[in-house]
């Protein structure tokens, strides 16, 4: 991770988010704040790693880290204020949530939310920045547990399996059995959905 320039801060927050992309469940994210004292070897993009190790980083993080914080937005949050800027809420809500206050945020991506402190917005930065790949690591983690906690409550969806991206088994299931009160309403695969279950539902004949 020797290609990026880190600003001049003492204590630096990395913030990444899981589940922009998903049609069912919260976006999730998380603030890290590494201790240079205590340093964590294997640090990478979440998505590159193999589960085992993801785990493994895990626990270590939350071990080692000076400060975690994980923040989020709801579904019902994402159809309000679509989203990017559900997205840009739960990181502030991660940000917000440290128990220690950073001096300088990391971002991943190419915007930053509206902070209390100065912020710089890291293109790959999962592959670039130790703080963001750090964040990505409990991110996922966290979010992966929340669908296969979801995936008990609605086993014939398959969300242990896709994690709530629209795959084709998950576009499958929710033509078959409509969607959840966990989906994401403004997206359009959910949203069609809904109005084939109600084109549907209008056809039935009604008995007296």
């Amino acid at each position: 991770m020797a290609d990026f320039i880190y600003p001049n801060a003492q204590r630096i927050a990395g913030v990444d988010e899981v589940g922009r992309g998903p049609l069912v469940g919260a976006v999730v994210t998380a603030a890290v704040i590494l201790d240079p004292a205590n340093p964590i070897i294997g640090l990478a993009d979440s998505k590159k790693l193999s589960e085992k190790r993801r785990l493994a980083l895990y626990d270590e993080i939350k071990e080692k880290a000076l400060a975690w914080s994980l923040g989020r937005a709801e579904p019902e949050e994402i159809d309000q204020l679509n989203i990017l800027h559900a997205t840009m809420l739960a990181m502030q809500r991660a940000v917000a949530g440290l128990p220690v206050t950073p001096d300088f945020v990391l971002i991943d991506g190419n915007r930053c939310p509206a902070l209390a402190m100065p912020s710089q917005a890291v293109v790959k930065g999962d592959s670039l920045v130790q703080e963001i790949s750090a964040a990505s690591i409990i991110a996922k983690v966290t979010r992966d547990r929340e669908m296969a906690e979801l995936d008990l409550l609605f086993p014939e969806y398959g969300f242990a399996q896709h994690k709530g991206y629209p795959t084709a088994l998950h576009m499958e299931k929710l033509t078959q059995f409509g969607a959840t009160p966990h989906h994401r309403r403004s997206f359009a695969p959910v949203r069609n959905a809904l109005i084939d279950a109600d084109v549907l539902t209008a056809r039935q004949p009604t008995t007296l």
